[in-house]
């Protein structure tokens, strides 16, 4: 790929492969505008969120599977996870030039609600942050692989020529997921829906004799239908997008903390 000044430099990962239609159609929408570097997993790797390989040495290959997509798209797959990706990337890949933007994606499911914690499709975009670079995740909430994503073209590019112009503050990447439909009533800045996942090991016994589990889970909206959640804005067909902070930090509990700790040593004399 010959990287010129004049486009931007994209780098995108995702967490169910490197082969996934939904990256495919990102590339696609990106490239008659930006070089786009994929690096993503060799195979799938949902659930993986923020993991990375500390005891396994990764391998990168070179793949050609989507030289059609033209000049500006160079794909490469590590073994390990999302965030494994985005590291060997920045390091071996981009050694002449860091990337303008980071992206995750497009998924295929949902990562609304409380799926952001445990989604690498997020992992991605916070290892981004973490990076310094503006970082974005896109998922839709169609599980089929071959659902036509074609109708998130627009609001991809708007989002994502939005963010290369503007940037993004200093530690907030952007969840962005697209309900299941092929027309959307507009876009939401939402927060968070507080959800829990319930039943989530199956138990069953092996012919051979020994009991083992699947982790499965029904998922369940805590606080349905309340307005200004990303789960409301995704069941009323909206664009839903979630700014998402890396600093962990409970502010508004900081200055309780410590009166309470300082009470605790007091009466501990």
């Amino acid at each position: 790929m010959n990287i010129t000044e004049q486009r931007p430099l994209i780098l995108i990962s995702n967490d169910d492969g490197y082969h996934a239609p939904g990256l495919r159609f990102l590339a696609d929408f990106l490239r008659p505008f930006a070089h786009v570097l994929i690096c993503a997993p060799d195979g799938g790797r949902s659930g993986f969120s923020r993991a990375f390989s500390a005891v396994d040495p990764l391998t990168l290959r070179r793949r050609k599977n989507l030289d059609d997509l033209g000049e500006h798209v160079e794909v490469w797959s590590c073994s390990g996870t999302p965030v494994d990706c985005v590291k060997i990337a920045l390091d071996q890949l981009c050694t002449e030039r860091k990337p303008d933007l980071i992206l995750g994606g497009i998924n295929h499911g949902d990562n609304s609600s409380v799926n952001n914690h445990y989604s690498g499709t997020m992992g991605i975009a916070v290892e981004g942050t973490l990076k310094y670079i503006p970082s974005i995740a896109f998922s839709s909430c169609y599980y089929d692989v071959k659902a036509d994503l074609s109708p998130l073209r627009p609001y991809v590019e708007a989002i994502v020529k939005r963010v290369l112009q503007e940037g993004l503050p200093k530690g907030v990447c952007l969840n962005v997921n697209f309900p299941a439909r092929q027309e959307f009533r507009g876009v939401k800045a939402c927060r968070m829906t507080w959800g829990s996942w319930t039943n989530e090991v199956e138990k069953r016994h092996h012919p051979r004799g020994y009991d083992y589990y699947w982790v499965v889970g029904h998922y369940r909206n805590d606080e349905p239908g309340t307005e200004g959640t990303d789960q409301w804005a995704l069941e009323q067909g909206f664009v839903a997008i979630t700014p998402t902070q890396i600093d962990v930090t409970a502010y508004s509990y900081m200055e309780k903390l410590e009166q309470e700790i300082g009470a605790a040593m007091r009466c501990a004399k």
